[in-house]
This record gives C-alpha cells, sequence and structure tokens, in this order.
C-alpha cells in the first residue's frame, strides 16, 4: 500500500470509529435527558404556594388543565388557620358564579350562602348543600402544597 493510501485508510478508520463513538454519547445524553424529564415531572406533580402570600384577604389561583381553567382560593381563617378550597361548590358550579369574602366569610356568588372562612378547607358539612368544593392540601415548610391531580379531579366543577 502507498502511503497515501494508508493515510486514507487510517482517517476513514478513525472518522467511522468517531461516529460510532459519538452516537453513543448522543445516545447516553439523550439517555440521561429523558430521566432527568421523568424526575422533574415527579417533582412538579403538586403546586406550591409561600404561606407567605396567604393572608385574611382571600387570593384566588388559576390552574389550566385540558382546556379547562380550574379556580380554587387561599384564606387565612380569623382563627390564624389556613384554608383551602375551591372557587365552586358541588351544587351551584353549573352557574360558575364561584365565590367572592365579606369580612371573615366567603359568599356564593350564585346562592347566596354565606360559609365562615373557620369551616373552610373541610369536606361538605352542609349535607350535599352549597359548600366551597373541599380541595386537599399539606403545609411543607413554608409552602402549603396542593397535588396537581386533586386539582385535575375537580375540573368537572369548571
Amino acid at each position: 500500500m502507498r502511503k497515501i493510501d494508508r493515510i486514507k485508510t487510517i482517517l476513514i478508520t478513525s472518522f467511522i470509529f468517531a461516529v460510532f463513538l459519538f452516537s453513543g454519547c448522543i445516545s447516553e445524553v439523550q439517555s440521561n435527558t429523558q430521566t432527568n424529564k421523568s424526575i422533574l415531572e415527579k417533582q412538579v406533580d403538586q403546586i406550591s404556594i409561600p404561606i407567605s402570600e396567604i393572608s385574611q384577604a382571600a387570593k384566588f389561583y388559576k390552574y389550566d388543565y385540558e382546556g379547562k381553567t380550574i379556580s380554587f382560593f387561599a384564606v387565612k381563617s380569623s382563627d390564624g388557620q389556613l384554608k383551602i378550597a375551591f372557587n365552586a361548590c358541588d351544587v351551584c358550579y353549573p352557574e360558575k358564579k364561584g365565590y367572592r369574602q365579606e369580612g371573615d366569610f366567603m359568599v356564593c356568588n350564585y346562592c347566596g350562602l354565606k360559609f365562615s372562612t373557620k369551616g373552610i378547607g373541610t369536606q361538605n358539612k352542609e349535607s350535599g348543600g352549597c359548600w366551597p368544593g373541599y380541595l386537599p392540601s399539606k403545609i411543607e415548610g413554608n409552602n402549603i402544597t396542593i397535588s396537581k391531580v386533586d386539582l385535575e379531579n375537580g375540573k368537572w366543577r369548571f
């Protein structure tokens, strides 16, 4: 073999080796990216609200899911407890009116019933009547966390 042919062979072999090596690296990077994405998705399966945001003035939040805007509110009751509820109830939800705050009460914008903020954040106490829809939440550190699944399960109200 001539020297030029030998150099060509070495270059071609090196090129092919580099392609295989590089494609393995890309495959590994893609694999790690997919793993990181899965981990990230697991870490964002909830919504966190800083406790410092919540006061005795109700704050309304929105969460978009499958073309629906799910609304909920957070309020600190007069006894200092943090309360979370859907901005709809099991009975009046078809009217899509939600609640407003009047002092220490949340008032249904459709039927006018008033609910003390102290009682909100529980299952319906009115035996199936109007009641701010129960939305489970947890205090974790300096945040209140709400599972996205719990929000999504309440989408029928909206």
